[in-house]
């Protein structure tokens, strides 16, 4: 690196939850810099949420992210001529990112009428410990697992 790392920016809390954490999974949300359209769709999933299992839509969907937030995953080393996978522990900060875009890329790739329908499914099967998106979580988990023996490679 030859300059200094670039400073993150402070993020604005979503306006009606005063949640930052929202307004970061919106942004993951957001398509094509659409923002008001991203929080539509997330309000509105929230809603079909609460409806549904008949609790606060707001804490399902933060139950549903800490189910499906990675305490581990593998990553790519060389080391004389051969790819290990090496277990380690994930940032604070990755959990986070990791656990919003799985919940995002899993919502689109489920079948049903609009981004909230899909989006509030997936809320309420990751806050049950199933669906795609745990799943991703789990199978993490267990790569991370396997490969435990190549711990002792980690930097």
């Amino acid at each position: 690196m030859r300059k200094a790392q670039a400073k993150k920016l402070p993020l604005a809390p979503d306006p009606k939850f005063n949640d930052k954490l929202v307004t970061r999974f919106v942004n993951n949300l957001m398509w094509a810099g659409k923002k008001s359209g991203a929080f539509s769709i997330f309000y509105d999933a929230l809603d079909k949420v609460a409806k549904t299992t008949g609790e606060d839509g707001y804490e399902v969907w933060k139950r549903a992210l800490t189910n499906i937030t990675p305490g581990v995953e593998v990553r790519s080393r060389r080391i004389g001529g051969a790819t290990f996978q090496i277990p380690s522990e994930v940032r604070p900060d990755r959990k986070i990112s990791l656990s919003i875009k799985w919940m995002v890329r899993y919502s689109r790739e489920r079948n049903g009428r609009s981004m909230s329908d899909k989006l509030a499914n997936e809320i309420v099967a990751a806050s049950k410990g199933e669906g795609a998106s745990y799943k991703k979580k789990e199978d993490t988990h267990r790569m991370a697992e396997a490969n435990k023996a190549f711990a002792h490679f980690r930097v």
